[in-house]
């Protein structure tokens, strides 16, 4: 019996390792055009997510919700969390017409899409502060088309190349992710704060409502990519024969992906989802809060939208390039553990920055030291939950694995308002950090898991 690490390489790979790459030919991976098309389509993954959660509970704040429910809308999120339970249809299930013209991946894709520019539109429209219930309704218009996008999304990038490419385009589809949370983060800001009318005080729907329709209108990046893309190589699926009837199609597109997985790696399964489940804790707690944190320490949209704009895209793209290049030349393993530390030690600096109130200055550090553990941290989980997939079932395999990872932490996230209301901000972000270390030690006995071939 012959021990194998289960990681990095991708099931159906072969058992030799790759060639290692010149540092000169792992930079140049990203300006391929599988590298590149994974950047414009990371962007419209990345853009949603803020726009439903960090974005809105600055809108929310500011228009006067109280803390504890602006924690609890969080729960929006959770849409993220339960994709796994769509994912077989969107894997297996051909879209009528479209899916004909583009193919299986860009078909869901382009659906997708259209129903996020939908939900912000409607969210562009409401005046949360008349009422609540129109815009979580539109917010989960956007949070399950934007979690139906990464469903094709992630088939799409793990389709699009070898195994030995997917740290790669894991870093630019990071990147361009990143991108789009900091136009969704500081853009959102910069263009309501152009759109207010001088001399009004407080809250202004209508800055927010061009704010708003103005993202609505940026996702046309990822329906432009799309159009423009060719439909990846995928596994042919086998057709449902008449006499076979929905059990046998619900066996082979719901039950199998996940059989395979358990057969796989067996009682090491536990151990991979376990890591998976918590490996962004810190990170998603903490998020929920950061933005009224902002607010409630006097910084002004423009502040906070310039110093995520210049010092966030900096780090962003140091990061998620670094982690990519740092997870073909090191292991993805060793690059996760970094990750993981940086991430627990970036939210001790905004309990820092807590203690200095009004501080342009701390808020510059702070905001460039996450932005550049989460880009580090991003690059190398993404390249690890590919590494773990088998490509006859990547879309559903990947939907569950990326669903784990949020399940817990946006539950617990959920309830992050009312912590501060009875502990303050300090405490809070300590806390959270606190949370990083069960994810040191799995990271650890992860990376020493060993599987025995069969006989």
């Amino acid at each position: 019996m012959v021990a194998v690490r289960i990681i990095p390489r991708m099931p159906d790979s072969s058992p030799a390792a790759p060639a290692r790459r010149s540092w000169r030919q792992a930079w140049l991976v990203y300006l391929e055009p599988a590298s590149l098309r994974m950047l414009a389509l990371g962007f419209s993954a990345g853009l949603p997510l803020l726009l439903v959660l960090g974005t809105l509970s600055f809108r929310l704040r500011e228009a006067g919700i109280d803390r504890t429910t602006i924690g609890y809308l969080s729960w929006v999120g959770l849409a993220y969390a339960f994709k796994w339970v769509w994912s077989p249809l969107v894997d297996r299930l051909p879209l009528p017409l479209l899916t004909r013209a583009l193919g299986r991946r860009r078909s869901w894709l382009l659906l997708a899409q259209g129903m996020v520019m939908t939900g912000l539109v409607g969210m562009a429209l409401v005046d949360p502060r008349a009422t609540l219930e129109p815009m979580v309704w539109c917010a989960l218009l956007v949070a399950f088309g934007s979690a139906t996008q990464d469903i094709a999304l992630d088939a799409f990038r793990i389709e699009s190349a070898d195994a030995d490419r997917q740290a790669a385009l894991a870093a630019t589809y990071q990147t361009g992710y990143r991108l789009a949370m900091i136009w969704a983060g500081a853009g959102v800001l910069w263009v309501a704060a152009r759109a207010e009318v001088d001399g009004l005080a407080g809250y202004q729907a209508g800055a927010w409502a061009a704010a708003y329709l103005a993202m609505a209108a940026s996702m046309l990046v990822g329906t432009a990519t799309v159009l423009l893309s060719r439909e990846p190589q995928s596994h042919a699926l086998r057709p449902l024969a008449p006499a076979q009837g929905l059990g046998e199609w619900l066996r082979g597109a719901v039950v199998e992906p996940f059989a395979d997985f358990l057969r796989r790696y067996r009682w090491q399964a536990a151990l991979i989802l376990a890591l998976i489940a918590v490996y962004r804790i810190s990170d998603v707690v903490m998020g929920i809060m950061a933005n009224p944190f902002y607010v409630d320490m006097g910084y002004t949209k423009d502040e906070v939208a310039a110093v995520t704009k210049v010092f966030g895209v900096v780090m962003t793209l140091a990061g998620a390039f670094v982690g990519g290049v740092l997870s073909m030349r090191l292991g993805v393993m060793r690059v996760l553990m970094l990750g993981a530390v940086l991430s627990a030690l970036s939210n001790l600096l905004f309990a820092w920055l807590g203690q200095r109130g009004h501080d342009v200055t701390g808020l510059v550090l702070v905001v460039s030291a996450d932005n550049l553990s989460g880009g580090i941290a991003s690059a190398a989980f993404i390249a690890y939950l590919s590494s773990l997939t088998n490509v006859q079932y990547s879309a559903t395999q990947y939907a569950l694995f990326s669903s784990m990872m949020l399940l817990a932490p946006k539950w617990l996230a959920g309830f992050s308002g009312r912590f501060v209301d009875a502990h303050g901000y300090a405490t809070f972000f300590t806390g959270t950090a606190l949370l990083g270390l069960p994810v040191l030690l799995l990271v650890a006995l992860a990376s020493r898991a060993k599987t025995a071939p069969s006989a």
